[in-house]
This record gives C-alpha cells, sequence and structure tokens, in this order.
C-alpha cells in the first residue's frame, strides 16, 4: 500500500536529479554555472546560493583530505565523498573522475561505480596516470588512442543510464592549443558527450576552441587561474554549454579558517570575525536541524518513559 508524502518533511526522500534532468538542463538555452563542493555542507551551501548543478571537484576533494592535486586520491574516496554529497542534495552532480583510475576497464569499473553513487555525469582526462591538478606545470597525457578507448568503454559502460560523458584533454600545456583541439574532436567522435579543453591561456583560445571543436563545451573558470576570467554571458554566446568553478568556495573557507585560527590563537575567541560568520542560528538552519528535531518529535516521543530503568548497582559493604 503506498505512503502519503508529507511536504517539507525531511523524512520523505527527495528525487535525486540525475542523468535524464540534466540532460534536460543541457537541452535548454544558457550556460549553467557548476560551483565546485568537497562534502556535505558545501553542497548545502551551493545549492542555497540558486545554482542548478553542482560540481564535484576532486581538487576540492584531495585537498580537503589534506593532499595537494596529484592523484593521491582514489576511487574508493571519490565515490565515498559522492555519496556523502549525493545523500543532502537532489542537484545533479558533475563529478571528477580523474583519468578513470587506470586503464579502460577501470574506466568501466569507475563508471559502474560513479552511476550506482548518483552521478549525473563525470569527466575523464586524457592525463598518464597519476594526473595531477590541470593548472600545475609538468603534466604528461596519454596517446590519443589509449584516450579514444577509454572513452569507448565508459559510452559502453553507461548502457542506457544517460550518464553524461565529457571527455577533457590536458594537452594544450604539453603538445598546444592545435593538438588539443584536434583531440577534442577525435574524443567526441569516440562517443563522448561534451569535451574539456583544459586551461586555454587567452581570450583568443577560448573562441577557437569554441568555433573548432564540434561538439557541446565544457570550460573551467576560476580566479588566479591560467585561463582568463570571461564573463558568464560571453561564453553563453560562444556557446559553451557548462562552467564548472572547482576550488574558489574551497579558497574562500580556507582564508575564513585561517583567520578563525588566528583570532583563537591570539585572543581564545573570534568575536572581533562576528560579521564575517554565520550566527549558530543560521548554521543550524542551513544543515537542517529544524527538520531533525520534527522528526524526533514524530517518531522518537514517548520513548524514554517507556524504556526500562536500568537497574540499580548493589552497593558494595566491604
Amino acid at each position: 500500500m503506498p505512503h502519503a508524502g508529507h511536504e517539507g518533511n525531511s523524512a520523505v526522500l527527495q528525487t535525486t536529479q540525475g542523468p535524464t534532468e540534466f540532460r534536460a538542463l543541457l537541452a535548454q538555452e544558457g550556460l549553467l554555472t557548476a560551483p565546485g563542493v568537497y562534502d556535505g555542507l558545501s553542497a548545502k551551501i551551493a545549492e542555497a546560493a540558486g545554482v542548478a548543478v553542482l560540481y564535484v571537484s576532486g581538487g576540492a576533494i584531495a585537498r580537503s583530505m589534506g593532499y595537494p592535486d596529484i592523484g593521491l586520491v582514489t576511487l574508493t574516496e571519490m565515490q565515498k565523498r559522492l555519496e556523502e554529497i549525493r545523500a543532502v542534495t537532489a542537484l545533479p552532480l558533475i563529478v571528477d573522475a580523474d583519468t578513470g583510475y587506470g586503464n579502460a576497464l577501470n574506466v568501466i569499473r569507475t563508471i559502474r561505480a560513479y552511476a550506482r553513487s548518483g552521478a549525473a555525469a563525470l569527466h575523464i582526462e586524457d592525463q598518464v596516470e597519476p594526473k595531477r591538478c590541470g593548472h600545475y606545470e609538468g603534466k604528461q597525457v596519454v596517446g590519443v588512442t589509449e584516450m579514444v578507448q577509454k572513452i569507448q568503454a565508459a559510452v559502453e559502460a553507461c548502457g542506457d543510464s544517460g550518464l553524461v560523458i565529457i571527455a577533457r584533454t590536458d594537452a594544450r600545456a604539453v603538445l598546444g592549443l592545435d593538438a588539443a583541439i584536434e583531440r577534442g574532436n577525435a574524443y567526441a567522435e569516440a562517443g563522448a558527450d561534451m569535451i574539456f579543453v583544459e586551461a586555454p591561456q587567452s581570450v583568443e583560445e577560448i573562441q577557437r576552441i569554441a568555433l573548432e571543436v564540434k561538439a557541446p563545451l565544457v570550460i573551467n573558470m576560476f580566479w588566479g587561474g591560467k585561463t582568463p576570467l570571461v564573463p558568464a554571458e560571453q561564453l553563453a554566446a560562444l556557446g559553451y554549454r557548462i562552467m564548472i568553478v572547482p576550488s574558489d568556495l574551497q579558497r574562500a573557507a580556507i582564508r575564513a579558517m585561517q583567520r578563525a585560527a588566528a583570532e583563537i590563537r591570539a585572543h581564545g575567541h573570534t568575536a572581533a570575525m562576528a560579521e564575517d560568520m554565520v550566527s549558530f542560528a543560521e548554521r543550524e538552519e542551513l544543515i537542517g536541524l529544524a527538520e531533525a528535531q520534527a522528526l524526533q518529535h514524530r517518531f522518537l516521543k514517548g520513548q524514554d518513559q517507556e524504556r526500562t530503568p536500568p537497574p540499580q548497582k548493589r552497593r558494595n559493604v566491604f
């Protein structure tokens, strides 16, 4: 017998926006902006800002664990963090899959794992394993044939799930823009749904990619990287479909935590930062305390009175 839902009640499972809903968003006009998140709290903060899609950033997850983004995070660790994020938001999730964590067979396992854990889309890249941040120096890329086979394996592993496959090339920094564009087109021909040319170094390069890569495009846009900042409206006019902003939420959080730690060390409290911090009440509202308390009232009410009191300990007279 079906159960009636309770609108606004957190006990009722939200409908996850997966590949089908994400493809519907992509079918609309305009540019999707996906801020990078790395845990449940950052996902809730980004969702509260009103965005339509989130980017699960491998680099941000690595740094949240205290590691640089040099391929130290495993598939299992990424999948666990994906599941934690999926549990607190219904928004579509674009997930960083690095190189697929190995060869084409590893890619198949990665696709299946991410699909089970609620990804709507993922990107795999053509760097040599272990990879490194797309804006670090010293990157290397695999051969085109190897990456094409990975994409073909990924597409086959998707089956009829609808998972969106984004192929990323890091060839711009290694082989030049011409090679990166050639690779982008080869990866699209191999079956990738979207192409992500990482780290173009000028507005002219961004424009060339848009003109010459024959596929829907993803771009990485954040303050301080190798790629110049271009307004979202201009990117949309060029035909870019997704703009990820992988690190800015975390970088802002790092600066705020540095300040708070220094205040605590110097003064024992953070009163001087009060205007730059959420209040106790705002924090609890963000994480849904009121909903949890309402559920406690509904489903745990009266339990304490019915519990058998613990037996009293006998006093040892000796």
